[in-house]
């Protein structure tokens, strides 16, 4: 295993749970690292849970209120990652509940116009390749929106945002083999329904 540049850049920034701690004691740079190393992350998970760009947006600068608002509830007991996720998926369930209720109400559902991915960056000059690839995340995230959210937010939290179980367990607050449990299912109707791009 070589150890590149990127590795000892890393090595040499602050963890996150020494930002978390700085910024308890008023450290705003603190503050402001935490935000840009966690604000595009929180962004995709939310986003591919609720498939909303704006109300994502909303979740993820709420999120960040709360954490300013309620830095001293953080105890190192836990990893800072697992505390900010449960934040933010806490916000996108109340999102997903309230939307519920208001389809209720709705007797005619408008068809919406928020089903663009977020734009991510591709450095290559490849066109044939990126819409390949364009085309291939749309089917997925199209196959993983048809999961109830129960399912869709363990599968985005494990193999899109690479949490541990545990990790899991403690963001969505359910008993680890729950975790387990889901996750299997979850990525057996995903192979069900991708079946054709395998």
């Amino acid at each position: 295993m070589t150890f590149t540049e990127d590795d000892f850049k890393r090595s040499q920034e602050p963890s996150d749970e020494e930002l978390i701690a700085r910024f308890q004691n008023e450290d705003m740079y603190a503050f402001d690292l935490l935000v840009k190393r966690y604000k595009e992350p929180l962004l995709g998970f939310v986003y591919r849970f609720i498939m909303d760009r704006q109300e994502s947006e909303d979740i993820v600068q709420e999120t960040f209120y709360r954490l300013f608002k309620n830095k001293h509830y953080y105890k190192e007991v836990a990893r800072f990652s697992t505390w900010i996720y449960t934040i933010a998926s806490n916000l996108a369930k109340t999102e997903l509940r309230k939307r519920r209720r208001r389809n209720l109400f709705s007797i005619h559902q408008s068809p919406t116009n928020e089903e663009k991915d977020f734009e991510i960056p591709d450095t290559s000059n490849d066109p044939e390749r990126e819409t390949n690839t364009n085309i291939t995340d749309k089917i997925i995230q199209s196959a993983i929106n048809k999961l109830s959210p129960k399912f869709r937010e363990v599968i985005l939290l494990r193999d899109v945002q690479e949490f541990s179980y545990e990790e899991i367990s403690e963001i969505v607050g359910i008993p680890l083999g729950t975790v387990k449990s889901r996750v299997n299912r979850a990525r057996l109707r995903l192979q069900e329904d991708l079946k054709h791009l395998i």
